[in-house]
């Protein structure tokens, strides 16, 4: 009897009604859910992005908002062949399909070449090493200026006539000239090998002392000092 009453209740359409009662509303929230999450999240719609490279930052501002974004600045660049505050960059990309009220990340160009501090290669380093350091931060080098000491060793550093020293924090725009050795040292053991005065001693040195024997009618001997005029 029991058996049968098990299989009778099974067979009942009271039971089979609330599955299926139970079968719609689990089909029903899936689908509510699914369309739910469409609306709020705005599903389907997009907003393609403008080019705002080489765009004033003012404007790229405006025309976002129009759009019903938000830009937001990240970092600062610099290139001289543009104006100052103008994008350099987006993120994301130009062409990409946003959604409303995304934030769009932009660089900006800085109205002023950055500087950097002279590092510590003076005294301390190679032309090869202070060249490759320097040049690695963006500054510009103009030929070396060759005083007296060791061989491509470096002893200072110019800019426009002045010297500087290293933590001198210098805009990479402005031309560095370095001064190295020459693999000379003469009879000079005391001098300041970072002074520009005596960037030209190297040419003194290199001129060789000429004395030249003459004799007068009268049989004196005189020596020709030309040679040392310059001193």
């Amino acid at each position: 009897m029991k058996i049968k009453e098990f299989f009778g209740k099974f067979c009942s359409l009271y039971l089979w009604w609330n599955l299926l009662a139970m079968g719609l509303v689990i089909v029903g929230l899936c689908f509510g859910l699914k369309y739910g999450l469409e609306v709020y999240t705005h599903h389907g719609e997009g907003i393609e992005l403008p080019d705002m490279v080489k765009m004033s930052s003012d404007n790229a501002r405006l025309l976002l908002e129009e759009k019903g974004l938000e830009m937001v600045v990240t970092d600062s660049g610099y290139n001289k062949r543009l104006p100052a505050h103008c994008i350099l960059a987006q993120s994301p990309g130009p062409g990409t399909k946003v959604k409303s009220g995304h934030v769009v990340y932009v660089t900006i160009n800085s109205p002023s070449s950055p500087s950097f501090p002279i590092p510590d290669v003076i005294d301390n380093s190679s032309y090869r090493e202070a060249e490759a350091k320097l040049q690695a931060l963006g500054f510009k080098l103009l030929p070396p200026k060759r005083i007296l000491g060791e061989k491509d060793w470096v002893y200072g550093i110019l800019s426009h006539g002045r010297q500087l020293n290293t933590g001198d924090r210098v805009t990479i725009d402005t031309p560095l000239t370095l001064l190295i050795g020459n693999g000379h040292f003469g009879d000079f053991e005391d001098i300041d090998y970072t002074d520009p005065d005596m960037m030209n001693m190297e040419d003194r040195l290199g001129m060789e002392d000429e004395f030249e024997e003459t004799t007068e009618s009268d049989g004196n001997t005189v020596v020709d000092d030309s040679g040392l005029s310059d001193f």
